[in-house]
C-alpha cells in the first residue's frame, strides 16, 4: 500500500519551536541520479568519513520482468558498483540515501543524554561532546543512517554540511552532482527551488508510516523502494 504524506508547508513561516528564519530540507530526483557516487566521495572527502562507513550511500535497484527486485550498494570504498552479468530487466534506477533530518526524529527521543539535537533552521546533529557512544539512536533510526564513529567513538551521521550551510554553501554532495539530482533548500522560502520543486513535482517520503515526519523528499520515487 503506498502512503501519501501530507503537502509540506512550503513557504509558511514556521513559527512553532523552530522559530522563524531559514528551516532546512533536502530532496533528490530519482530521476536524474546515475549512480556516478561522486556524492559518497565528496561526503567523505568533506566530514572525514572513516573507511567502510557512509554518511551517505547510493543503491542500484533492478526490477526484473516477474517483479522481483535486486538492490545492491557501493559500498566498498572506491564507491563504484560493481560490473553485473548482462540480463534483461525490466527497469533499473539509482537511489541516494542519507539521514531524513526529520521533524519528529526517533533518535532525539531515544539518546539518553541529549546529545541528538534539533537546530532551530531543521537540522539534526549529534553534540559530540556529550555523546557517550551507546548506540540507542544507531538501532533506533527507522533509516539505517547512523553509526557509531570506531575513531571518536560517538554517533555520527550526516549534518548536511552545517559547517558549510551556515556559511551560505551548499552540502558537498549537492555541489557534486554532475546531474544536479541532489537539492537543498529552505522550506521557509516561496521562491527557493526546492520549494517550487516540490509545489511542482511528485514525491514521496521514505517510510511515513513511521510517523517521524522526514524533511528528506524524493522526486519521481518508484514504488519498489520503501
Amino acid at each position: 500500500m503506498l502512503l501519501v504524506w501530507p503537502m509540506p508547508s512550503i513557504g509558511s513561516q514556521k513559527t512553532n519551536k523552530h522559530g522563524k528564519g531559514s528551516y532546512y530540507a533536502y530532496a533528490v530526483d530519482t530521476s536524474r541520479c546515475i549512480g556516478c557516487c561522486a556524492c559518497m566521495r565528496a561526503c567523505r572527502a568533506e566530514n572525514d568519513v572513516p573507511e567502510s562507513f557512509h554518511r551517505t550511500w547510493i543503491e542500484r535497484y533492478r526490477v526484473r520482468a516477474n517483479g522481483e527486485v535486486e538492490v545492491d550498494v557501493a559500498g566498498a570504498d572506491d564507491h563504484v558498483f560493481r560490473a553485473v552479468e548482462k540480463e534483461h530487466v525490466a527497469k533499473a534506477f539509482f537511489v541516494p540515501k542519507l539521514c531524513n533530518h526529520c521533524e519528529r526524529s526517533v533518535c532525539t527521543q531515544v539518546c539518553p543524554v541529549g546529545a541528538t539535537y534539533d537546530t532551530r533552521d531543521g537540522v539534526v546533529l549529534v553534540d559530540r561532546d556529550r555523546c557517550i557512544g551507546c548506540g540507542y539512536c544507531v538501532q533506533a533510526c527507522p533509516y539505517g543512517t547512523r553509526y557509531i564513529n570506531p575513531q571518536t567513538h560517538v554517533a555520527d551521521k550526516c549534518t548536511l554540511c552545517y559547517h558549510r550551510i551556515k556559511r551560505g554553501m551548499k552540502p558537498a554532495c549537492v555541489l557534486t552532482c554532475p546531474k544536479k539530482a541532489r537539492m537543498f533548500g529552505d522550506l521557509n522560502d516561496p521562491e527557493d527551488p526546492l520549494s517550487i520543486a516540490l509545489r511542482q513535482r511528485r514525491f514521496r517520503l521514505l517510510k511515513p508510516e513511521m510517523g517521524t515526519h522526514p524533511k528528506c523528499y524524493y522526486l519521481e520515487l518508484d514504488f519498489e523502494v520503501v
